[in-house]
């Protein structure tokens, strides 16, 4: 399944109401980086964008892919914000709403690498995914990857402010991990395109590793 739908993504022409899906295999944060944790072909994370609930439903229930994820665990989001864009979701504004700093926030990346720069960037970026990780502010980070060059992170925060901590450095100014790296990658980009979105969660559905009740009751 997994193999299938990295292969063959849903698109908004097989799939009413997508506007746009990746498809990766998930990967554990902070895993050695040649190891079967590092990339479980046969586990899947889909982040998608729908025109509405409606079609998110249809899928569930009608689509094979759809299917198989609904046994699984799945959020549902609202969009409030982009850093910087993808090519695949052009129609996204910068900003589509306000936050309170003490309110749960989920936090996505999605990455084209430059081939080339992959060793600099698993320099760089294993410390940050252990960081994140391990953070007493998430309740749940995870990452996925798309061979060849599509890389995804996907974490769920307790509160705005303390990912906006540990993004800038401010809680532990001796742990600048995170803040340390966008620098780097400011120098020189490890990536063709790079954008971090932030978004509400509004629902969560099934289970994850037998847990429920990951997003935090705002």
């Amino acid at each position: 399944m997994t193999a299938g739908a990295l292969l063959r993504p849903p698109s908004n022409t097989t799939t009413p109401g997508l506007d746009h899906a990746e498809c990766l295999a998930l990967m554990r944060l902070g895993a050695p980086t040649v190891s079967l944790d590092r990339l479980q072909l046969r586990r899947i994370a889909v982040f998608a964008q729908w025109r509405d609930e409606d079609a998110v439903d249809r899928f569930l229930s009608d689509d094979i892919l759809g299917r198989h994820l609904a046994t699984g665990w799945h959020v549902r989001l609202e969009y409030l914000r982009r850093w910087s864009r993808l090519a695949a979701l052009p129609g996204l504004p910068a900003r589509a709403g306000g936050w309170d700093r003490d309110e749960p926030v989920i936090a996505v990346t999605v990455a084209r690498m430059r081939l080339l720069e992959v060793p600099r960037f698993l320099r760089w970026g294993k410390p940050v995914e252990r960081q994140v990780r391990d953070h007493p502010g998430t309740t749940l980070a995870l990452a996925a990857f798309r061979p060849p060059r599509t890389i995804s992170t996907f974490s769920v925060w307790r509160t705005v402010r303390e990912m906006e901590e540990m993004v800038h450095g401010r809680a532990d100014p001796a742990d600048r991990r995170h803040a340390d790296a966008m620098v780097e990658r400011r120098r020189r980009d490890f990536h063709h395109e790079f954008a971090t979105f932030r978004f509400r969660p509004l629902a969560e559905h099934g289970t994850w590793e037998g847990r429920t009740g990951i997003v935090p009751l705002s």
